[in-house]
């Protein structure tokens, strides 16, 4: 610290990759660029450059550099989670529904999507869908679209990544067909299918949960 209280500038024992590993590290949670590029004083091109950085420097190790938008954090890499859930006594993750994993399929590949343009394309009602994908963090509100009642948008959350073993959404399967087909049932496959071998439905799940 200088006399003034604020921080040295960076230096070659305190590099801009380094330092921002250590801030993630520390995090409670996923940190904007913009609050990255204030806290440690670079710019934002810098701070991309040096994230990009740390990004291949995990790609081999035990943790992960995982985006979603604006918003990036420090997770453990995907393969890492049965030891992870052994060591600490915990359950494995429980498994989607069909229901499920159709409309987080919808919302992964259409984000920002509202529940209606989700519904539209299921063709049934995905309130309870929605209910249990937010209850598991897999998907949150994320801002509100133009229109009469603006109703909410609905994005993937970090969560969603960790379960898919992604760093970030550009990572996701393509599509196995354009989802502009005329029938829902097909729009629906379309949707789901890249996803399908990652996350299977849980057994004996009810349909529409």
């Amino acid at each position: 610290m200088n006399t003034d209280g604020a921080p040295q500038a960076l230096t070659a024992d305190l590099a801009l990759p380094a330092l921002l590993e250590a801030l993630l590290f520390v995090a409670d949670g996923p940190q904007s660029l913009p609050r990255l590029a204030s806290v440690t004083g670079a710019s934002s091109a810098a701070v991309q450059a040096a994230l990009l950085e740390l990004q291949e420097h995990y790609a081999t190790r035990g943790l992960r550099l995982q985006r979603t938008r604006d918003q990036v954090q420090l997770t453990t890499a995907p393969a890492a989670t049965p030891y992870l859930e052994l060591l600490l006594g915990v359950g494995g993750r429980q498994r989607l529904s069909q229901a499920a994993l159709e409309t987080l399929a919808i919302v992964a590949y259409r984000q920002p999507v509202t529940r209606p343009q989700v519904d539209e394309i299921r063709g049934v009602n995905s309130d309870s869908v929605f209910q249990n994908l937010l209850g598991k963090g897999l998907v949150d509100e994320v801002g509100r679209a133009d229109g009469p009642g603006r109703p909410v948008l609905y994005g993937t959350t970090p969560t969603f990544l960790q379960h898919f073993g992604l760093n970030e959404l550009g990572e996701m399967p393509d599509l196995l067909t354009e989802p502009v087909l005329p029938e829902e049932e097909d729009a629906q496959m379309a949707l789901a299918a890249p996803l399908e071998d990652t996350l299977q439905p849980e057994p004996n799940s009810q349909p529409g949960s």
